[in-house]
């Protein structure tokens, strides 16, 4: 049976009920019910990981997978998920597992000394928390995170950055790389394609770069959703405005997926043009994904 770990970053709300204050969505919880990423469970008045030491998926990646075209070219890592998300995009491409419950998903069972033996035993020199959305099981990641910086591994976290700032400036310290999911440069577009808010994922991105974390940003072109140029511009600007203009950006083609199949895949042209835009504005290094 699954020891339940009590998760950190909630608070009491009255009869029964908990608020997590992991992320903006500070789901009300009641006894016995998730929050929206189907992972935190509230028992008996007491915030606990439905995910913790069981990740559902384990794979050695290039890291250039994740991507990161700047960050130890040409290495491995380790790369582990939990179920979980706390977006619900609609164009989901690890929808069976990111907006599955644990019970729905196979998983393995490894607490984070054995996470990390594992990624030493294949020589990978760090461990990606991906695939998912990891913010969501921080603490089995933290725990992770910590135990490999003691045996000299990076920590990469793949993420599309809803979180809190308390919780992030308890995690920064341990990382060393990210990449960040820019879905859009608009809150209306975050809001009706993923559930969420375009100002928490900017400061996510301000936090990172001020810890001195590496980071590369990726934004997702899907046809009549978020490829007007104009916001791609503003986008762009905003990088270079924030000291950002030396950070990789990846512009990656939409193919159908989820509740978006009904959407053509993005043409080559759209993101060509997308990248001459950032090349214009003063974005430094510029890459097309999924082509």
């Amino acid at each position: 049976m699954q020891k339940l770990i009590e998760c950190k970053y909630y608070e009491q709300a009255g009869n029964g009920t908990i608020r997590c204050l992991l992320c903006p969505h500070h789901c009300r919880i009641t006894d016995g019910k998730t929050g929206i990423c189907r992972s935190r469970r509230n028992v008996g008045g007491i915030l606990v990981s439905d995910v913790y030491a069981q990740p559902c998926a384990l794979a050695i990646d290039p890291i250039e997978k994740k991507p990161l075209y700047h960050f130890h070219p040409g290495t491995t890592c380790l790369s582990l998920a939990c179920t979980g998300c706390n977006f619900r995009c609609l164009n989901c491409q690890n929808h069976d597992i990111s907006q599955a419950s644990p019970s729905q998903a196979s998983h393995y069972n490894l607490s984070p000394e054995e996470v990390v033996a594992l990624c030493l035993k294949h020589h990978c020199p760090g461990i990606a928390y991906t695939y998912t959305e990891p913010l969501t099981y921080i603490e089995y990641v933290a725990d992770i995170a910590r135990l490999a910086h003691e045996k000299g591994l990076w920590n990469i976290l793949v993420t599309a950055g809803y979180v809190c700032q308390e919780p992030l400036a308890d995690l920064l310290p341990f990382l060393d790389a990210a990449n960040i999911d820019l879905k859009s440069f608009s809150d209306d577009i975050y809001q009706r394609v993923s559930g969420g808010h375009l100002s928490v994922v900017l400061e996510t991105i301000l936090a990172m770069r001020d810890a001195g974390v590496w980071i590369e940003l990726t934004n997702l072109i899907i046809p009549g959703v978020n490829d007007d140029m104009d916001m791609i511009r503003e986008m762009c600007r905003w990088m270079v405005n924030n000291k950002l203009a030396a950070t990789p950006l990846h512009f990656s083609r939409f193919f159908p997926q989820y509740r978006m199949k009904d959407i053509p895949p993005t043409p080559l042209k759209t993101l060509e043009k997308a990248k001459q835009i950032a090349l214009d504005e003063g974005v430094c290094h510029v890459y097309l994904g999924n082509v």
